[in-house]
């Protein structure tokens, strides 16, 4: 008898709706939208294991990530969340093109 198998969506520990060090120590390498290792003990960074926590991995991401930062969070969140839209440019520049002025 075959079994299914299934992938195990492991959600964060919170307290007082914020995510807490255990949760966060208890996410996969998969739930980060930038998967890494440079320090010991932390398996990346911008945690993306819910709606909201990906909507804030890219608005902290377009204040202090890299170019490159940018670009792979944008790609992780639009792979794991489709129906957040997620353009090119970010944020910001999506402002820009809408009102033509910038932030």
């Amino acid at each position: 008898m075959a079994q299914k198998l299934r992938t195990l969506q492991v959600k964060a520990k919170e307290k007082g709706g914020k995510i807490t060090t255990a949760g966060r120590r208890g996410l996969k390498k998969g739930q980060f939208a930038l998967p890494d290792g440079d320090r010991p003990g932390v398996k990346g960074k911008y945690p993306i294991d819910t709606v909201g926590r990906a909507r804030n991995a890219l608005a902290r991401v377009s204040q202090h990530g890299t170019s490159t930062e940018k670009r792979k969070v944008r790609a992780a969140v639009k792979r794991k969340f489709p129906s957040i839209g997620v353009s090119p440019e970010g944020i910001q520049g999506a402002k820009m093109r809408r009102y033509g002025k910038r932030y």
